[in-house]
């Protein structure tokens, strides 16, 4: 029912570059994803999931596509942000900084944003039950019936396909290659799954070094936060927690005392 209330077909993008931005590391998306949410809340932040990259989701563009207004728009999206689904920033891209609005469906708590602000996100757990490689390697016996595998097999293969997914390998190259110029007959399906997920391996993806320079605001003053202080979107003043003291700051006064000395002496030096 929330689907059908909040179904807005084109919804705008935001100017290149700007819009929302997925966090990644994301789990499979499902029916209970924000049922810890508000029923409002829920239902808005199922719209902002399920927008594609990029969308405009800024309160008054929201307010367009939604039977909600601005004002309950934006106490709908503080909320969310309290939940860890959603932060405010901005991200330095080519010496550029440009606004940004990160949306994850998986909540996430205050110390997973500061790795997230340090470009340092931890992945995700593997799951104890079926797994992304279990799935895989079960469904192989229904493109091709000499490749079925038991229960016991795919959960032994399971690890192989997670190194293959961890060298950025997608479900489709993993099944062609365990798939691809098959013997006739297959007599032990299990051990040549075994041979080609280790011989075809794929070599360790070439990542890029550069760290994303990433500053996290916050949700009620906007303030831009350089030290994860942020606690569920906000800063320890908003909290009405104290602010941790600035060592080795000189205080305003004897700033401006010490620059205007250094100018009366410039002006004394012969040139």
């Amino acid at each position: 029912m929330v689907d059908a209330e909040l179904s807005a077909p084109l919804h705008p993008l935001a100017n290149p570059g700007y819009g929302k931005r997925s966090t990644g590391y994301e789990r499979p998306r499902a029916a209970a994803d924000f049922a810890h949410l508000p029923p409002r809340e829920a239902a808005i932040a199922a719209y902002i999931d399920r927008l594609p990259e990029g969308s405009d989701i800024s309160v008054k563009t929201l307010a367009k596509h939604l039977p909600y207004g601005q004002c309950a728009l934006r106490t709908a999206l503080n909320r969310i942000q309290r939940a860890g689904h959603l932060r405010r920033g901005r991200e330095c891209l080519g010496g550029r900084w440009i606004t940004r609005t990160w949306f994850t469906r998986t909540p996430r708590d205050h110390v997973w944003w500061a790795a997230f602000r340090r470009g340092d996100v931890p992945r995700e757990p593997k799951r104890p039950t079926r797994s992304r490689a279990y799935v895989l390697l079960a469904a192989l016996g229904r493109t091709n019936s000499a490749m079925s595998l038991s229960h016991a097999e795919c959960h032994a293969l399971s690890p192989l396909v997670d190194e293959w997914f961890a060298r950025d390998a997608e479900e489709d190259d993993v099944v062609r290659a365990l798939l691809s110029g098959l013997p006739t007959p297959v007599h032990h399906p299990a051990a040549l799954a075994r041979r080609r997920l280790t011989d075809k391996l794929p070599p360790e993806p070439i990542r890029s070094d550069q760290i994303r320079r990433r500053m996290l605001e916050c949700a009620e003053c906007g303030a831009p936060d350089y030290t994860d202080s942020l606690v569920d979107g906000h800063c320890a003043p908003c909290r009405g927690a104290p602010s941790a003291p600035t060592s080795g700051c000189l205080p305003r006064a004897d700033v401006h005392a010490r620059v205007a000395a250094i100018r009366q002496e410039m002006k004394g030096t012969p040139r």
